[in-house]
């Protein structure tokens, strides 16, 4: 039985419906109880940090992503072992290796902390730190493209590699299923480096649309992503990185690639799979 937490979130779902689909025995932990999960799935609804003990009875294989439990994360992935799991991968961040950079952010240095929380507990455990998530295009650029041709943000030249949510994944379920990757912290990216503006131009591609990135400052940026429900470290982190990645091409790995034998899916292809989430009506 292998155990996933945020089982509907943005890894947690794909994760979810790869592993249905191999046939492999699920249990999902969630706060929603209409969470739409695929058929067969074993579902314990309520808070994470309050449900976990008894989520894990019987389950010695654990996805463990920490936003589902917040501050009480680095805590909670210390006592799976004593629940019986053998095998645990971990959800973590590519900032998260980043221990003398000087942009190391709270977050980074909480990740780093669950990190070493997870490798002391003397379970087999496999580190994953995917770097930025295609998937944050969603919040802050959907509402704007569907009512017009501008995105509004700051930093256009602000250069990342970003990673389609399916291939963390499959990345995830190769190691839940092995011991292939255990004892590594795996750096996952997507295949190549893109600005702002180009993945805006993208978008606009599989629309079939000219979309325009306009400028505006980090703090109306920052206010933009707080309003769509980032926490206020986050929003400025993440802006305070943007800037600090103008004018340099972002970190790619081979990582995706490696692990899973085929090139990892473009920007143009999570475009295209969420091109939905951008068309008007």
């Amino acid at each position: 039985m292998i155990l996933v937490t945020g089982a509907t979130g943005t890894v947690g779902r794909p994760l979810v419906e790869l592993l249905r689909a191999e046939g492999v025995a699920v249990r999902a932990v969630t706060r929603n109880p209409r969470a739409g999960l695929p058929e067969g799935v074993e579902t314990v609804v309520g808070d994470p940090a309050e449900t976990f003990a008894s989520a894990l009875e019987g389950v010695t294989t654990l996805f463990f992503n920490p936003a589902a439990f917040g501050a009480a994360a680095a805590e909670a992935v210390a006592r799976a072992g004593d629940h019986g799991v053998r095998r645990v991968v971990l959800l973590s961040a590519l900032a998260a290796g980043n221990e003398t950079g000087r942009y190391l952010t709270d977050v980074a240095v909480r990740n780093r902390a669950i990190e070493d929380a997870l490798t002391a507990t003397g379970a087999e455990w496999t580190i994953l730190r995917p770097g930025a998530f295609a998937a944050n295009s969603l919040a802050p650029w959907s509402g704007q493209i569907r009512s017009g041709d501008v995105v509004r943000g700051a930093h256009p030249g602000a250069a990342s590699a970003p990673i389609h949510e399916r291939d963390i994944a499959a990345v995830a379920v190769r190691a839940l299923r092995t011991g292939d990757l255990a004892g590594g912290r795996h750096e996952l990216t997507g295949p190549r480096s893109l600005t702002q503006e180009e993945m805006v131009a993208a978008i606009g591609a599989v629309l079939g649309r000219k979309l325009r990135y306009e400028e505006i400052t980090a703090e109306r940026a920052r206010e933009v992503l707080v309003g769509h429900g980032l926490p206020e470290e986050h929003a400025g982190a993440l802006i305070a990185l943007q800037g600090a990645s103008v004018g340099r091409p972002a970190y790619v790995t081979e990582e995706v690639e490696r692990i899973l034998g085929r090139p990892a899916l473009t920007y143009e292809r999570w475009a295209a799979d969420h091109a939905g989430a951008f068309r008007a009506g």
